[in-house]
């Protein structure tokens, strides 16, 4: 990004991106409302990037919204902005949510806000000692934002949620690490981005297609019906199985007892 407030690293098939906004703790400022979906967008499309971790640059992951500089001038809007009825916090948690391939949020620091909710939405968090989590919204006379409502209780349990939701309490790692908000719990002196990436190479080797049309089944079937659920993985085995050459490799590796090389082909 020409402003530098969003960082992109690539690790073979892996994109580490950075919020590097670290004297406000990575507070969501105008570049990263508008940087983060736009990002989120050029990556679903890169067929060279299989998988993508998110962090934090400096000792925060991200500390919510950035309420120092006043609301930010969007200037003019167009008919279509003005029907949108999400607002600027669901269009970037629908940007990531919807990015159809393994995202590891590599939580380095505190994550508040709408901070939180970019953690949740993605499909894994990697957190060390110095992770938090507090959802905060009620403190600014807000309701649940960013898609906090729906990601939390399916996360962690409505109870746990409600409990989050309603005290506003920070969760410090190891009780984050207990109720699922982190799936792994780095320790002290490991380097949390190096821990997300390994994750995400690990994913990353996966037959891309069939990667991403496993991604699209979890979260589709996550509220389906049984029956629904099962036409959609069928649905969605069909278009793992446009990668013949990933298919064959598959079969080829596992015979000759080497390493699998998926191509997404």
């Amino acid at each position: 990004m020409d402003d530098q407030t969003l960082l992109v690293d690539r690790h073979d098939s892996v994109a580490v991106v950075t919020l590097n906004r670290p004297a406000k703790l990575n507070a969501m400022d105008a570049s990263l409302r508008d940087g983060i979906p736009a990002l989120a967008a050029r990556l679903r499309s890169d067929d060279q990037v299989r998988a993508v971790v998110i962090t934090g640059a400096g000792k925060g992951f991200c500390s919510g919204v950035d309420l120092t500089g006043g609301r930010p001038d969007r200037g003019e809007l167009s008919q279509n902005q003005r029907l949108d009825d999400l607002a600027w916090v669901g269009r970037l948690a629908l940007g990531v949510y919807g990015l159809d391939k393994p995202t590891v949020a590599a939580v380095n620091g505190v994550a508040a806000g709408a901070g939180m909710s970019l953690a949740l939405a993605c499909d894994l968090r990697v957190g060390g000692p110095n992770a938090r989590f507090k959802v905060i919204f009620l403190e600014r006379s807000l309701s649940a934002e960013a898609g906090m409502s729906y990601l939390l209780p399916r996360i962690i349990g409505y109870s746990r949620a409600a409990d989050l939701l309603f005290t506003s309490r920070e969760v410090r790692s190891d009780e984050a690490y207990r109720m699922g908000l982190l799936d792994r719990l780095v320790d002290e002196g490991e380097d949390v981005v190096e821990c997300g990436v390994e994750l995400a190479r690990q994913m990353a080797a996966m037959p891309p297609l069939a990667l991403r049309s496993a991604k699209r089944a979890l979260q589709h079937n996550l509220d389906a019906e049984f029956n629904e659920a099962l036409r959609y993985e069928a649905v969605t085995s069909g278009w793992a199985r446009r990668a013949p050459n990933d298919a064959q490799e598959a079969i080829a590796s596992f015979r000759e007892r080497r390493p699998p090389r998926f191509t997404g082909t």
